[in-house]
């Protein structure tokens, strides 16, 4: 377990809003996200504004699929736990767990934040498979690579705020251009991608004028229904919760 690698800390977030006073059981979008497991429409982005519960369901989902920690307790005890796909997929996967809102103290620089990213990621897979990772300065889809093809690890990314660094000063039209490449050649077409959940505030089509990030199945507030009730509160949920 590591920083992005079958992390603690999804588990441990969502178990702290599970306690608290407005928690609304949303997990029976999970059974919807079981289907997409290993198949083509495997990249999956969920665009909504800020406060809409994007950074909770994205720690549901890495605490629920995470090999790292033991949650079957938890979500036993929710919608999910009814499925007949819960054993199949409850804590059966390596999980990369990547919140983009982390930067390094005194960043300024783009090259100061990859870098942390890159890092973090290089560290916990060297840290979980030694005998793959023989060259520390290598890409981090490379290693990836050659961690699938030692024993066909496979993936699930669960990537919250992709677009926040978009929104730092610093940040230049080059360094958004190596920003979509980094992610490009992090997720598309990559054998070892399991699943692709990302999150953001505007959709990809803002950014990524090219092909980029084209292999996503974008589901924005205003254009797509789907999993929209899983966002926010519904009327009928507000009414539960202040009644």
């Amino acid at each position: 377990m590591g920083r992005y690698l079958d992390s603690k800390r999804p588990l441990v977030l969502y178990e702290e809003e599970c306690a608290g006073t407005y928690f609304v059981d949303k997990s029976a979008m999970l059974e919807e996200l079981f289907p997409l497991i290993g198949k083509g429409n495997k990249y999956l982005c969920i665009t909504r504004p800020r406060r809409f519960g994007k950074t909770v369901m994205a720690n549901m989902i890495s605490a629920f699929l995470g090999r790292g920690q033991d949650s079957r307790d938890l979500f036993s005890g929710l919608a999910i736990g009814t499925s007949g796909n819960f054993d199949r997929h409850v804590n059966r996967y390596p999980v990369l767990s990547i919140s983009m809102n982390e930067i390094p103290r005194n960043c300024s620089t783009y090259e100061q934040y990859i870098s942390r990213l890159e890092k973090g990621l290089v560290r916990d897979l060297k840290q979980a498979w030694p005998g793959c990772v023989t060259d520390e300065d290598a890409a981090v889809w490379d290693i990836l690579n050659d961690i699938f093809e030692a024993d066909g690890a496979r993936f699930v990314f669960v990537i919250d705020e992709w677009d926040y660094i978009f929104h730092r000063d610093f940040v230049t039209e080059k360094d958004k251009e190596s920003y979509l490449d980094f992610l490009r050649n992090l997720l598309k077409g990559q054998p070892y991608v399991e699943l692709a959940y990302m999150t953001g505030i505007l959709p990809i089509a803002k950014y990524s004028s090219g092909s980029e990030l084209n292999m996503f199945l974008e589901y924005t507030m205003v254009s797509e229904e789907k999993y929209g009730k899983y966002f926010g509160f519904t009327e009928s949920e507000v009414d539960v919760l202040y009644g």
